[in-house]
């Protein structure tokens, strides 16, 4: 059934087309949050552990939030790991070791490049696309990660 909320067709293609590149950068975030989980190593090993376990459930969410966004404006969300890794604006490499200093600091800059990109869209969201809707789940969202970078942030030395 066609969708008919208020935004023309082009609006919504176009609000869809970056939802679905945030999609995919939540899920490689979300699994490289899993993976510093699953791999942390050292003397912090427990109290990281954990730490990581409550950030990939927060992603989690955050991932089918996204995904149901795109299809309440009428689109398929992509769902494949090709089509993620083709959307992406992050990397799935983890450079620096299994240690707690090093997952934080390259998940802190993936948050930080999420919330620039939500930073991007958010006004063109409303403005450009009459997607206010779409527009404060974005808003919502950006608080969400500058929250979750906070708390990385907080775990790092000099």
């Amino acid at each position: 059934m066609k969708t008919n909320i208020g935004i023309n067709e082009a609006g919504r293609k176009a609000v869809s087309d970056e939802l679905a590149k945030l999609l995919a950068d939540e899920f490689i975030l979300y699994t490289k949050t899993r993976n510093a989980h699953w791999n942390i190593e050292g003397a912090d090993f427990h109290t990281v552990h954990v730490f990581f376990e409550s950030q990939y459930q927060q992603l989690e969410e955050v991932v089918d939030g996204v995904a149901e966004r795109m299809r309440k404006i009428g689109h398929y969300a992509p769902a494949t790991l090709t089509q993620f890794l083709q959307l992406t604006h992050l990397t799935e490499k983890l450079e620096n070791g299994n240690n707690s200093q090093g997952y934080i600091k390259e998940l802190l800059a993936d948050h930080e490049s999420i919330i620039m990109f939500l930073r991007g869209n958010i006004t063109p969201f409303a403005e450009k696309y009459q997607d206010m809707g779409s527009s404060d789940y974005l808003t919502q969202l950006l608080e969400t990660h500058e929250e979750m970078a906070w708390m990385l942030r907080a775990h790092l030395t000099k």
